[in-house]
């Protein structure tokens, strides 16, 4: 679902217009007026305009998976009762009709909802696929549909749910492109999750995408780092100047301010991640899985970032060991370096549950499929997060770099759909054929950095 960055919320110290409800919670779920106010402001406003559904739709590594995924498995989705949560322009939702869906709900929290329904009627399937717009959490299916389409509880199951409600686990398949840049920026998941709870049927429901994992390397990406460098040079000098300006010409001394405005370019131009799109040749190590998400059974818990304590704001971390070998003294190949920073990315898996509820219950998936949002898939609008480094790390001929560490992603203070992520480090240099065990010839001190996802 990302697309254009969305700033996050100001710290204007009114907390009723924070991006958050009371309970830290995503808005939309248990979040007052004013914080949902704020919510559709920051985040689903964006997602109510066609230019911004266009930009994902001609992403088509995007495109191809899930065309993939789903009417490649018509077998599966034949007669089977569909949601699909965030829907855009419907489009995936069109799919699953064309699959041979009995039913669809489209459900989308936005205007987008019209565009949606335009969509499904201009292709004639207005009479499988019911767009509903509201957020999964408050939504409830029609009741002449029970009727009308033949909804059935998995056997077993109560009528009445938990909260003394109608029991609505009435869904076959949940289809959804919930992830944001990284997996998790824009907190999609929670809502996801807690539409499966509600409505998927436990034992045999699906949930495409039914696995996720995130990604993380060492890279070399000098020009970008150096001209992030010089952009907060350059900012820095223009306050200068400007302060200089309003003495001379107002009589006023701006110098108290200086710490404050440095402190907040640095944040901006150093201490955040960029969008790029990488080559493969700027991967320095083999990546590590920094975390996978089991779709039919993570928890809300599991989407407040990684590497956390339960119910703290931080953590221990998740550790990662990267080792970059330099190129040998009689060879032009291998990488030269520097390490630029790290890239953070994600795949995604379409096939049979592999839980233990669900991997004897529910419908395989015959023809599984992949999305990749790494540097060897070339263009999709997720791209790579890039965490440049403050100084790059230079790789030497004939020695391996190790880079020993943890990152620790959780929700900022102002966005319950922001996240910042804390990199704990350090290098140390060996000769290359040794053990990472064995002698060192330099060992850095640790390194700690936080930056905003923005």
């Amino acid at each position: 679902m990302a697309s254009n960055p969305l700033p996050p919320a100001p710290n204007n110290g009114d907390k009723s217009f924070a991006n958050f409800s009371s309970s830290g919670e995503i808005p939309t779920f248990d979040g007052d007026e004013k914080a949902k106010a704020t919510d559709f402001a920051n985040y689903f406003c964006a997602y109510s305009q066609l230019y911004h559904q266009k930009q994902m739709l001609t992403d088509h590594n995007r495109m191809a998976a899930y065309h993939a995924a789903i009417v490649g498995n018509s077998d599966v989705f034949k007669d089977k009762v569909v949601m699909d949560v965030g829907t855009g322009s419907g489009i995936l939702a069109v799919w699953a009709a064309q699959a041979g869906a009995k039913r669809v709900y489209a459900i989308e929290y936005t205007d987008m909802a019209k565009h949606a329904r335009n969509v499904v009627k201009s292709n004639g399937l207005d009479h499988v696929v019911t767009v509903i717009q509201g957020a999964v959490e408050d939504i409830q299916l029609p009741e002449e549909d029970w009727e009308q389409f033949g909804l059935t509880l998995e056997e077993g199951d109560s009528e009445i749910d938990e909260g003394g409600q109608k029991n609505q686990r009435v869904v076959d398949i949940i289809i959804s492109e919930w992830m944001g840049y990284f997996l998790l920026r824009e907190s999609m998941l929670d809502s996801l999750v807690r539409g499966r709870d509600k409505f998927m049927k436990s034992k045999t429901g699906l949930m495409l995408p039914s696995h996720a994992t995130m990604l993380l390397a060492p890279i070399v990406d000098e020009d970008e780092r150096r001209a992030q460098h010089n952009e907060y040079a350059a900012s820095m000098e223009d306050w200068k100047e400007f302060a200089e300006t309003t003495q001379n010409m107002y009589g006023v001394d701006m110098s108290c301010l200086e710490a404050d405005f440095e402190r907040e370019q640095k944040e901006y131009y150093i201490l955040s991640s960029r969008w790029a799109e990488l080559g493969t040749g700027a991967i320095l190590a083999e990546p590590s899985i920094v975390k996978t998400y089991d779709m039919a059974v993570c928890t809300v818990e599991d989407a407040r970032g990684v590497g956390l304590l339960p119910g703290k704001v931080g953590g221990n971390g998740v550790p990662f060991d990267f080792d970059v070998v330099g190129r040998r003294q009689d060879s032009s190949s291998g990488p030269s370096g520097p390490v630029s920073g790290f890239a953070g990315w994600f795949t995604v898996d379409f096939k049979s549950r592999t839980d233990t509820i669900g991997r004897d219950a529910a419908p395989s998936i015959p023809n599984p499929t992949y999305l990749s949002t790494g540097p060897e898939m070339g263009y999709t609008h997720w791209g790579q997060q890039v965490f440049h480094l403050p100084s790059a790390i230079p790789i030497l001929a004939e020695q391996t770099t190790r880079i020993q560490g943890t990152l620790e992603m959780m929700r900022t203070k102002e966005s319950a759909r922001l996240y910042n992520c804390r990199f704990r480090f350090n290098a140390a240099r060996r000769m290359t054929g040794v053990e990472k065990e064995g002698a060192v010839l330099m060992q850095g001190e640790t390194a700690e950095l936080v930056y905003q996802i923005p």
